[in-house]
């Protein structure tokens, strides 16, 4: 947002400007007015978002439909991609445009986001359906976008933790990795003897199914304040279903659970299968999850939920203390976005944690680290100490009830 001539660029100007861009004409006290073409429709942008004249009816962005996909085309010429996704959030937000995204000349003028994508989705059921194909085509657009970003490392890291997985460190003699236990211990030579002593021995894992080592399952919850969360774990999904050395699962839940596992071939189908919004009840979810479960000490169980449980929280804590104790490996996120640290239920998070459950939110960008340190059964609560994670401790007051 600087001036149009690098040439007679003043600092002090340059500070009057933005602030007056910053406050509008409203509530201008800079002193300072707009002149060149840009910065009046940046203005014009500015304050049919965020001025009261402008929200009372003044030609703000709730008269139309086609002035709000003006707008955002507008909003695309002048600010950057970042300013462009907050503005679009607000005005979702501030402005209740919800209804105009069931319109197909607003669709095709959005930038396509997370937080709008979230928004899509929450009225999926309701889309007419002479908009559904561009709808679709807003979801594929972002999609594709984090795809093309995410799919990569959470690829490689699976991929390197499951071959440092096929190998364990106290093999039967039938089972030694003889090459690999000949280089562990090389600096174990004893000259005197001219042998080595093979004081770490490693071998290869003893399985039924050489090609599948891991069952991953995702189990997420879709309440209204997890849409972020559902739209990377259904991409992350879709991704770890085309590797084949795990099998993967994805179970939505909110009151009822629904598994959209034969769909993760397409990630667009399987958000559009979600229902976001309603109540929770975890204990379900996790009730259907225990009948997916084959060989428990080789699964993965991954509950990404906020914990707010709408039904019988001692029924939840049950089914997962069954889980742990049956040898799956539990984790469960607070959320996974990019949204900061997220509002959870304390006490229920503590229970877990108590039941050797650890709980903490983490990014899209840090959870290919975190399916390779679980695959590897790393501890997970010094995984993330490392990444700057504050993970849930147990010790808060129990949940009652």
């Amino acid at each position: 947002m600087r001036s149009d001539n690098p040439s007679s660029f003043d600092p002090a100007q340059e500070r009057l400007r933005r602030w007056r861009l910053v406050l509008g004409g409203e509530a201008d006290g800079t002193g300072f007015s707009l002149s060149n073409e840009t910065d009046l429709g940046m203005d014009q942008a500015l304050a049919a978002l965020y001025s009261r004249a402008e929200q009372k009816g003044r030609g703000g962005l709730s008269a139309s439909a086609p002035h709000v996909a003006r707008w955002l085309g507008d909003i695309r010429t002048y600010f950057p991609a970042p300013v462009v996704h907050i503005m679009q959030k607000d005005a979702l937000e501030r402005l209740n445009l919800s209804q105009m995204l069931l319109q197909p000349e607003m669709l095709e003028a959005v930038t396509p986001d997370i937080h709008l994508v979230s928004t899509i989705l929450s009225l999926s059921k309701v889309i007419p359906e002479q908009t559904r194909h561009t709808a679709r085509q807003v979801v594929r657009a972002l999609v594709a976008q984090l795809e093309k970003k995410l799919e990569g490392p959470l690829r490689q890291a699976i991929t390197g933790a499951l071959h440092r997985a096929a190998h364990h460190r106290r093999p039967r003699y039938a089972d030694m990795d003889w090459n690999r236990t000949i280089r562990a211990n090389l600096k174990h030579y004893q000259p005197d003897y001219k042998t080595i002593i093979p004081e770490r021995r490693i071998g290869y894992e003893r399985r039924k199914s050489a090609s599948r080592l891991r069952d991953i399952i995702l189990c997420v919850d879709q309440s209204g304040s997890m849409a972020s969360s559902v739209v990377y774990a259904s991409i992350y999904a879709a991704v770890m279903a085309s590797l084949p050395a795990i099998k993967t699962s994805l179970v939505l839940f909110d009151t009822a659970v629904i598994d959209l596992t034969p769909e993760l071939h397409d990630p667009v189908d399987v958000l559009f299968g979600a229902q976001l919004g309603g109540g929770t009840d975890i204990g379900q979810a996790l009730t259907y999850c225990q009948s997916l479960i084959h060989v428990p000490n080789d699964t993965i169980l991954i509950l990404i939920s906020d914990l707010y449980e709408g039904s019988h929280p001692d029924r939840l804590l049950r089914h997962a203390a069954s889980l742990v104790n049956a040898g799956v490996q539990v984790i469960t996120l607070l959320a996974l976005s990019d949204e900061g640290r997220p509002s959870f239920n304390h006490q229920i998070a503590a229970r877990l944690v108590a039941l050797g459950i650890p709980c903490f939110a983490c990014t899209p960008d840090q959870f290919p680290g975190l399916m390779a340190a679980a695959i590897k059964r790393e501890d997970l609560h010094e995984w993330a100490a490392g990444e700057g994670i504050v993970a849930v401790r147990a010790g808060v007051t129990p949940f009652s009830g």
